[in-house]
C-alpha cells in the first residue's frame, strides 16, 4: 500500500499555496513535513484528509481499498481537538469509536494515561489533557494513514513518548504517518518534504 501524490496544486481564496507537489509514502513509513509558517504544511494535511479541495494533480492510494476514497482511509489529528465538552472522557471516545468503527475504548484510555479521568467531563480538562484525549482517537481509528499536525503540541515528555510508541506500532503493522512539525518530537522520519521550496 502506498499513498501517491502527483503534481498537486492547491489554491485558497485566490492564493496559490503550493504547485506541482509530488511525493509517495509507503507502508511502515513516516513522511515529515517541514517549512515556514504559511508554507502549506497544514493545508496539505487537510487536503489529504478531504477537508480542502485539490486544484490540480492526482492523489491516490496504490494497493489500498480501491473503492474507498483516500480521505476515508485517513485519520486527521489537527489543532482543533473536536471534543464534546458535555460528555465524559470515556463518552467522547465511545462516540468516536462508533463514528470510526474503531477499536477498544479502554485501550485508547490507557494509551494516554486517561484511565483516571474516564468519568470526568471534557470541559474540565487542561490543555494537555484535552490534547491527550484528542490523540487517543488514534488508538481506536482503524485507518491506515495518520495525518498529524504538530503532534507534540501541549504534550509533556512522557506522553510525547507514548505518542511516538503508538505511531511506531502503527507503522510496524503497515500503517503510514504524515506529520507537519517545526521541531523534532521523537519519531524518526523515513524522508522529509520541505514545503515552500521550488519543486
Amino acid at each position: 500500500m502506498r499513498l501517491v501524490a502527483d503534481k498537486l496544486t492547491c489554491e485558497r481564496n485566490g492564493r496559490e499555496i503550493f504547485r506541482g507537489l509530488s511525493f509517495a509514502v509507503g507502508e511502515g513509513e513516516y513522511l515529515e513535513l517541514r517549512g515556514a509558517n504559511g508554507a502549506g504544511k497544514s493545508t496539505l494535511l487537510r487536503l489529504i484528509a478531504g477537508l480542502v479541495p485539490l486544484t490540480a494533480g492526482v492523489l491516490m492510494m496504490e494497493g489500498g481499498d480501491g473503492d474507498t476514497p483516500v480521505a476515508q482511509q485517513c485519520h486527521f489529528a489537527g489543532h482543533q481537538e473536536a471534543l464534546k465538552s458535555a460528555l465524559t472522557v470515556r463518552e467522547n471516545l465511545e462516540f468516536w469509536a462508533h463514528v470510526l468503527d474503531g477499536g477498544a475504548v479502554d485501550e485508547a484510555l490507557a494509551a494516554f494515561s486517561l484511565d483516571r479521568l474516564a468519568d470526568e467531563q471534557a470541559t474540565i480538562l487542561s490543555a494537555g489533557q484535552r490534547r491527550r484525549l484528542a490523540l487517543a482517537r488514534l488508538a481506536i481509528a482503524r485507518r491506515p494513514v495518520w495525518l498529524l499536525d504538530e503532534p507534540a503540541t501541549a504534550l509533556d515528555a512522557v506522553h510525547t513518548e507514548k505518542l511516538v510508541g503508538l505511531a511506531t506500532r502503527h507503522m510496524a503493522t503497515g500503517g503510514l504517518v504524515i506529520a507537519a512539525t517545526h521541531a523534532e518530537w521523537g519519531l524518526v522520519p523515513s524522508r522529509t518534504l520541505h514545503l515552500g521550496e521550488a519543486p
